[in-house]
């Protein structure tokens, strides 16, 4: 009996190596991830999921059906646990090893580590066999493939250009190596101005570059505006200075179907 029940639970290996074991298919998801959320949906397990987190915003109806326990930093783990969830989806990066270590008395939980296309697509694959959905995440990675192809034949034409992109004010801060945007930069043929430096550094507007061909300000996390574009041109008059759709370089979820073309219009803009 005991070789039995040893042969029927399910082992699951996340993005930090961890092992999962699992009695059967998950049916009752709490994701505190947003891009991990709309990839959910995309799968078709919308109606697994029973938690979410204010900051997941897409599809706009989901946080109305679902219990939102809290925000990506910090969640209500008695809400999590009222939900009865089979698995907790985070992101070593998004969320806190704190948070983690309660999550765990709850429920099994799923770590995304996530800097390269590559990791983007192994957790779409690991989400197919984890959620008994492989065909879905198949013919979504065919389709991620078959625009990044059309893409990178594109991109192979264009120039580099050297950009500073900000995700921060007071103080700034800037995606630089080491980080999920800034291998979108690169595959879109930007050079980040910061690429010496690693994952979300302060700094000085004086670093800068005053060649640097554009200046991006990203739509989230901080809300960037018309006055900061205006500021930064007084400063930067040689730079093109432009806000940019933040969801399009740091989603890593099913919104790289549509990223790339997003890329290609924002380089024909430029």
């Amino acid at each position: 009996m005991l070789n039995l029940i040893q042969y029927l639970i399910m082992k699951h290996q996340d993005q930090l190596k961890r092992i999962l074991e699992l009695d059967n298919t998950p049916k009752r998801i709490v994701s505190l991830v947003p891009s991990q959320t709309e990839l959910l949906v995309d799968l078709g397990l919308e109606s697994s999921i029973v938690g979410v987190t204010k900051f997941c915003v897409h599809p706009s109806s989901l946080r109305k059906n679902k219990t939102i326990v809290g925000g990506t930093k910090q969640v209500h783990f008695d809400k999590v646990k009222a939900l009865n969830p089979d698995i907790i989806l985070c992101n070593k990066e998004e969320n806190t090893k704190e948070m983690i270590i309660e999550l765990e008395k709850i429920a099994p939980v799923h770590i995304s580590d996530i800097y390269n296309l590559e990791d983007a697509l192994e957790l779409i694959s690991l989400y197919g066999t984890l959620f008994s959905v492989e065909k879905n995440t198949e013919c979504l990675i065919q389709n991620i493939e078959k625009e990044y192809k059309v893409f990178r034949q594109y991109i192979s034409n264009q120039p580099k250009l050297k950009v500073v992109y900000f995700i921060w004010k007071n103080p700034w801060m800037v995606a630089a190596d080491d980080t999920f945007i800034n291998e979108m930069l690169v595959l879109s043929s930007f050079e980040n101005n910061f690429e010496n430096l690693k994952r979300y550094p302060e700094i000085e507007l004086n670093a800068i570059d005053k060649n640097v061909d554009i200046i991006m300000l990203s739509s989230e996390p901080f809300p960037f505006k018309e006055e900061h574009i205006k500021s930064l041109k007084q400063r930067f008059p040689k730079s093109k200075v432009i806000l940019v759709d933040g969801e399009y370089f740091s989603w890593y979820g099913s919104r790289l179907e549509k990223a790339f073309g997003y890329f290609k219009t924002l380089r024909e803009m430029l």
